[in-house]
């Protein structure tokens, strides 16, 4: 799909990060955007910095959790722009911890956001993009966090695992309405999600915690979230299911195939299982 200037884009979690550094490469592209936060005065921010630029954008108070909210969001967005084609569900929160020690008031806040906040985008916005007939595409953020699980952060692994495979099956079912599905997969990304973890239910957060700063201390040497977003946009363009983003990962995509192919394999020695002639 050719990103062009008669498009309208949809972006949640866009006051900051990937959100907003993808609003900058479509607003160059001549996209229109709505974007779509729960922190009212970074999205004025950002709308300011996106309008000084050229960019025909508008801005929505939206919890991706809420359903009213993002139907009220979505319905903003068609008496603003009249249609709208690219739906970026970003939006997204932190969690680890654990096992046994994790509340579930906390598991319930990652799931509602991380998973629920993407189901609510492609439900429903997909019905306004078919009603158009023009096509569109929707942009799924996971992360290398939805390949490949690591100790003590099982919350956010099991969330991005669930929009990788729902997006998935979304790329097949949306395909004949003319609806591209694409995954973004980054690792490290120069972001605030690191800092996500202090809004959950039972709070907490201590930035003096020594994991807290080695964690900040990667996300901070990370990737350029504007080299993130044009990445995007040109995988979007070309179509891809999955936009990864390091290239150094590679290892790992390949240690879980071989878990997987190994583990599959060794089904086909049980009797019972075995093709008979």
């Amino acid at each position: 799909m050719k990103i062009n200037k008669d498009m309208v884009s949809f972006i949640t979690g866009g006051a900051a990060g990937i959100g907003l550094a993808i609003a900058h490469a479509f607003a160059a592209r001549g996209v229109k955007i709505m974007l779509a936060d729960i922190d009212e005065e970074k999205l004025n921010q950002a709308a300011a910095e996106l309008s000084a630029n050229g960019a025909d954008v508008d801005t929505v108070l939206c919890d991706v959790a809420d359903e009213a909210q993002v139907r009220a969001a979505a319905q903003a967005t068609v008496d603003r722009f009249g249609k709208v084609h690219i739906v970026v569900n970003n939006a997204g929160v932190a969690l680890g911890g654990a096992p046994g020690e994790i509340d579930m008031k906390d598991w319930r806040w990652i799931v509602d956001i991380n998973l629920i906040g993407v189901a609510h985008g492609v439900e429903i916005f997909t019905p306004l993009i078919q009603s158009h007939g023009e096509g569109g595409y929707f942009i799924n953020t996971a992360s290398m966090a939805g390949h490949g699980a690591a100790p003590g952060m099982a919350p956010y692994n099991a969330t991005k695992f669930a929009v990788v495979g729902y997006s998935e099956a979304l790329k097949q079912e949306l395909a004949p309405s003319n609806i591209g599905v694409s995954i973004l997969c980054p690792a490290w990304v120069k972001t605030n999600i690191h800092r996500s973890a202090f809004d959950k239910p039972t709070g907490g957060g201590d930035e003096s915690d020594p994991q807290f700063q080695a964690m900040a201390a990667v996300i901070d040497g990370g990737l350029n979230p504007a080299d993130v977003a044009e990445w995007t946009a040109q995988c979007v363009e070309a179509d891809r299911l999955y936009i990864f983003t390091h290239p150094e990962f590679a290892g790992a995509i390949d240690q879980r195939y071989a878990m997987v192919k190994a583990d599959y394999d060794a089904c086909s020695e049980f009797p019972a299982f075995q093709k008979k002639a």
